[in-house]
């Protein structure tokens, strides 16, 4: 679980240390073997909320099922162990892309929909057999070269 892939061995880059978080960020919990003070191998892999912010640590709510229970579990790791999570930057894009359509509309003078729609179903087709000859498929037989 906590190995490292090849050619990542040795002690954390800098820039893992220089990043900055902030109360209220979304934070993927990944540790990192060759850092002390792992966090408990259940949160490795888990998404969690920044609630504290320490020179060396990071504090994580994270949710934990128990007994058929979501309790909130609040933890401090450190901060080579965190990093932010991508989960919403497709939200952030969207909402970019919205705001831009929106102000193109406004410039325009027309209206726009913005809303999602879920993948619909394919476009009917009829496949004509005139100049389509029906093949019939059939296994090849299995054959060993020893």
């Amino acid at each position: 679980m906590f190995k490292k892939s090849f050619r990542q061995h040795g002690a954390p880059n800098l820039s893992t240390y220089l990043v900055n978080y902030k109360v209220g960020d979304i934070v993927d919990i990944v540790a990192n073997s060759s850092a002390k003070s792992l966090p408990h191998k259940f949160y490795h892999g888990k998404t969690g909320i920044v609630y504290n912010v320490a020179p060396r640590a990071v504090g994580v709510i994270a949710y934990k099922v128990v007994n058929g229970r979501y309790l909130e579990k609040r933890i401090n790791v450190r901060i080579e162990h965190v990093k932010h999570s991508k989960c919403r930057q497709e939200f952030l894009d969207r909402v970019k892309s919205n705001a831009a359509k929106k102000a193109e509309a406004k410039a325009s003078g027309e209206t726009v929909v913005l809303k999602r729609l879920p993948a619909q179903p394919r476009e009917a087709r009829t496949i004509s057999s005139k100049n389509n000859v029906p093949q019939t498929l059939t296994a090849q037989p299995y054959e060993t070269t020893i």
